[in-house]
């Protein structure tokens, strides 16, 4: 799933649970206060705490939109989740509208996006009491990742003095952060834009969402693009008393993506000059062993602070995006190559609110409570995915000591018959949300059409392809699909040679023939 790691902390956030019924009244828009949203408007919007109760508590809802730049060509609202869970909407809708989104539905569409319940400037779980004492925690953790005994025995800790906090800080919030809570919240945002059905861009988690909605509101959905996805099976099934043989992630498949991805990266690098790849070796071979030398020296001999576990860590984010952050792994595993440590991103002000991930995945996703049990799928995942598996065995270890199961938790049906067909995307490797994942999310859904990007990073809408961009500006505006087995080439590969002019040679995003579903 998508990290919180990519996404800029929000500024504080309203944390009161308020008396009184939630109306479905329409949005105030006003413009944004906060420069970095300049050209946005931004609205509150109250919504209850528990749906079942819709007279009782309420909390606040952050939103976001940018609106059709062609007033007379608009034909509504699209919706956007950023993933996570923990993405805010409103700090990465502005980073991303006029990079990613296609023109076309930015002329037609107002795009508008929100902090969920649980997160960034929405009623959100804290469980510290300011960013220094949030930020303070974060540095005695192990980073990355615990490796050997003493950094697992202190990561238990960490986790079990966050677990704390949260109950004493959040407790009556936790168990209404759930996908079924943000879908319904969701349904009444629609419903506030005076959409009669809803067209929605998820990624990542996202798409998590995106499979909720879609059927716990099959009349209503106009048109979900899912991109990046996860499979709702491997997230969701199971008692959240059990004791699962994996992870969330594990069963997601997230490790092997990781692994193929990696395996890319280090063969594309090796096949490209050093001055387009800074780790090459000069072969595919070669680089391989290079990455492999490295990964055995940095346990007993880090960089400074650059420690096995946050290199590790540092390449799975670097993997998500092919531009520019497939140069900059190479650059960052070069220097740690001739000992030199890479600058460590400074510290946010703002609340980092790493807590808000786990509030909504422990709540709803059953991982394992043994302690014990993580050490041993260390060992498992590391067999089947190397460097990479060893990390997603450890991204969800805080469920384990969790104080706060979801009320309203979703684990199917996934097959409810829509209004509307739902289209799929994913890269064919992507380092957290695997193709295999596509595949399971297309199968699960009643009716959805997967589209493939033959290419690399997490998700299409952060890895462009032209190609992928016109089909889902069609699917938006018509309701047309891909021809069935269609698959799109990104428009930049990886590694590009620079063009005389300064400009980076493209791979044309063209459309692939049509294929048979993979």
């Amino acid at each position: 799933m998508l990290p919180c790691a990519l996404f800029t902390p929000a500024a504080a956030a309203p944390q009161a649970v308020h008396g009184g019924a939630a109306g479905a009244s329409a949005l105030d828009w006003r413009p944004c206060e906060d420069p970095a949203q300049r050209g946005f408007e931004c609205a509150t919007f109250d919504v209850p705490l528990d749906h079942s109760r819709p007279a009782g508590d309420t909390i606040q809802l952050a939103v976001i939109r940018h609106k059709a730049t062609n007033p007379s060509a608009r034909t509504g609202s699209l919706f956007f989740n950023p993933g996570g869970p923990g993405g805010s909407g409103t700090v990465s809708l502005p980073q991303w509208y006029e990079r990613f989104f296609p023109a076309e539905l930015r002329e037609r569409f107002d795009v508008v996006s929100w902090d969920p319940r649980g997160v960034g400037r929405s009623t959100a779980v804290r469980c510290f009491a300011d960013a220094e004492e949030a930020t303070a925690w974060w540095d005695r953790q192990p980073a990355g990742f615990p490796v050997g005994e003493k950094e697992r025995k202190a990561w238990f800790a960490g986790r079990a003095e966050l677990a704390e906090g949260c109950r004493k800080r959040a407790s009556k919030l936790m168990p209404y952060v759930s996908t079924a809570d943000t879908a319904r919240d969701l349904d009444r945002l629609r419903e506030a834009v005076g959409d009669r059905q809803l067209s929605y861009w998820g990624v990542s988690y996202g798409t998590f969402l995106g499979a909720v909605y879609a059927n716990l509101f099959p009349g209503k959905v106009g048109g979900l693009l899912l991109d990046g996805n996860v499979d709702p099976r491997g997230y969701a099934d199971g008692a959240m008393d059990s004791e699962p043989s994996q992870t969330t992630s594990l069963r997601m498949g997230s490790d092997l993506g990781s692994a193929d991805t990696v395996g890319k990266f280090l063969e594309l690098c090796g096949q490209a000059p050093v001055s387009q790849c800074a780790f090459s070796a000069g072969s595919a071979e070669a680089t391989r062993a290079k990455f492999a030398a490295l990964m055995r020296r940095l346990p007993g001999e880090p960089v400074g602070k650059w420690t096995y576990g946050r290199t590790v860590e540092a390449l799975r984010s670097y993997l998500y995006f092919v531009h520019p952050g497939w140069t900059g792994a190479a650059e960052m595993l070069q220097q740690l190559w001739q000992g030199s440590a890479p600058p460590l991103p400074p510290p946010s002000p703002n609340y980092p609110g790493f807590e808000q991930e786990a509030a909504v995945v422990c709540s709803e996703s059953p991982n394992p409570r043994r302690l014990s049990r993580y050490a041993e799928l260390d060992a498992f995942s590391a067999e089947r995915a190397g460097d990479l598996g060893h990390r997603w065995v450890w991204d969800y270890e805080w469920c384990a000591q969790w104080p706060a199961t979801a009320a309203h938790r979703y684990t199917g049906p996934w097959n409810r018959p829509t209004a509307h067909p739902v289209l799929v995307v994913n890269p064919t490797y992507d380092p957290s949300t695997s193709y295999q994942a596509a595949q399971a999310m297309t199968g699960a859904l009643a009716d959805a059409r997967l589209l493939t990007l033959d290419g690399y990073g997490h998700t299409a809408l952060l890895n462009p392809s032209t190609c992928v961009n016109r089909y889902a500006v069609r699917y938006f505006t018509t309701g047309a699909l891909p021809p069935a087995g269609a698959s799109c080439r990104q428009d930049t590969p990886p590694f590009a040679p620079a063009r005389p002019t300064g400009g980076i040679a493209t791979g044309g995003g063209g459309l692939a023939k049509a294929r048979g579903t993979r």
